[in-house]
């Protein structure tokens, strides 16, 4: 086994950066008005934990309200339709992880699944009717634990995707989660079939002791059997995802998990770093945490650059030999979504939308009972999420573009938007001064110091408006 050597602390222009454990729900108070204050100064963010919060899609969920009802065909009138992203939210799990904040429910009931299954039909054709003419450049199944339905549901669900919305699923990229359990040869040659190309399973460590201790009950013999029937169906891409930062967890044991990851050869990994959030079974546990996760970014990101993986964010690495699948990179975050189901979200340019969100297995139970009873034009009209003016696009632009190996593409803003990024949004400058970001051409892109604190400078670019709200919202 190749040992990797690494300091614990690292001196960055004479600071040193000691990560200590963020629990809860995350404020970028502090940060934020550090930027807005003196944008030559950024030592509290480099001193501070890089782990402030994870940004995959701006603004975030908790800063969505009630709003006044408007019809989705208004909101969708002007909006581009010809390259739609499809999500379908599954909100079943067949047991509920420790680290888990995601709007999803134990079940194991086979009519509620079923009948979950007939309201996403109902709610598709009132969408579809909102939509008019519009085509989708892909789609994801996601949850939750999309294998958890039974397999005739799991296809009815692929059924809505072509027969009601119009997505070719043999045409566009597709992906559908898995669990180790679920992930029968039946529904994997089924969803192969169908035209699925991408696979995703949570593995989270490939010892089981740790796995065990974030309440998850599955065993690496169980995974290990799950991914050989994965590539017996031969999906083209395969993605793992690991957990850093664990209870019980070690720097050591944490290489072991990678090299075994490494060693089954998927075409991408995602390294997430834990985080403690309230409402959790891990949140509500008295346990403390010996932080260690910045050491063992840096130890996996190390292994998989050696081992012929490219990054592509702080989270995602794709072995560079892998087939590219044409449109858009597999994400559930880009303008032009369109979210089937009781935990699906909707990105229009200037509007986000969704239902409620909830934590609390109580509350999710009562949404969803909610969701499942609503009369078909309950799913005509949006009255719940986030309408970003112009400056919060700036703004999510800027985060989505510069928190992925693209980067910041300037010109692109500039066309867009008929301004100047680097004059909208300062910390940029800020930024490049203290080493995080570089400038090479027409763009802005992070360097391996910004990699691995992009927990920190995504929060650090809300805005004032979503961080109060983020910071008022009341987690059920």
């Amino acid at each position: 086994m190749k040992t990797i050597n690494i300091r614990l602390n690292q001196k960055d222009s004479n600071r040193t950066i000691t990560p200590t454990i963020h629990q809860g729900l995350t404020t970028h108070q502090k940060t934020k008005s550090l930027i807005l204050q003196d944008f030559s100064d950024l030592s509290d963010l480099l001193e501070q934990s890089p782990y402030q919060g994870y940004v995959y899609g701006y603004p975030h969920k908790t800063a969505y309200r009630p709003f006044p009802a408007r019809s989705l065909s208004s909101i969708w009138a002007t909006e581009r339709k010809d390259a739609l992203f499809l999500y379908i939210h599954i909100p079943f799990c067949e047991m509920r992880c420790g680290f888990c904040n995601l709007f999803t429910t134990v079940n194991h009931n086979q009519d509620v699944a079923h009948r979950y299954v007939q309201t996403v039909k109902r709610q598709a054709h009132r969408i579809k009717a909102a939509l008019g003419k519009s085509q989708f450049a892909q789609f994801a199944i996601g949850g939750g634990t999309p294998t958890q339905l039974p397999t005739a549901d799991l296809e009815q669900i692929l059924d809505i995707a072509q027969e009601v919305m119009g997505a070719n699923l043999t045409a566009v990229p597709g992906s559908v989660e898995v669990s180790p359990d679920t992930a029968t040869t039946e529904k994997l040659r089924m969803l192969r079939d169908r035209g699925v190309a991408r696979i995703s399973m949570g593995v989270q460590s490939f010892i089981d002791r740790e796995v065990q201790a974030t309440r998850r009950r599955q065993t690496v013999v169980r995974v290990e059997a799950a991914l050989e029937r994965i590539r017996r169906c031969d999906f083209p891409i395969v993605n793992l995802d690991l957990i850093y930062g664990l209870p019980e967890q070690t720097l050591e044991s944490w290489q072991h998990s990678v090299q075994r990851a490494i060693a089954l050869s998927p075409e991408e990994l995602y390294l997430y770093p834990l985080y403690v959030r309230p409402l959790t079974g891990l949140g509500m546990s008295d346990r403390e945490w010996d932080d260690h996760r910045l050491a063992c970014y840096r130890v996996g990101r190390e292994l998989l650059l050696d081992a012929g993986y490219q990054q592509v964010s702080m989270r995602m690495f794709r072995l560079s030999h892998t087939v590219q699948t044409p449109g858009p990179v597999y994400c559930c975050q880009a303008d032009g979504m369109v979210g089937l189901g009781c935990g699906a979200r909707s990105y229009t340019r200037s509007l986000h939308y969704s239902n409620d969100y909830a934590v609390n297995a109580k509350e999710i139970r009562g949404i969803l009972a909610a969701y499942i009873e609503s009369d078909d034009a309950a799913f005509d009209v949006a009255d719940y999420g986030f309408e970003l003016n112009r400056g919060e696009q700036q703004r999510r632009f800027i985060l989505l573009s510069l928190l992925s190996e693209d980067g910041l593409d300037l010109r692109e803003y500039g066309d867009r938007f008929q301004t100047n990024a680097l004059i909208d949004v300062p910390e940029l400058l800020a930024f490049q001064t203290s080493g995080l970001v570089e400038r090479r051409q027409m763009g802005v892109y992070l360097t391996p110091l910004g990699l691995e604190r992009s927990d920190a400078i995504g929060p650090a670019l809300f805005s004032e408006t979503v961080q109060g709200l983020m910071e008022t919202y009341r987690l059920k």
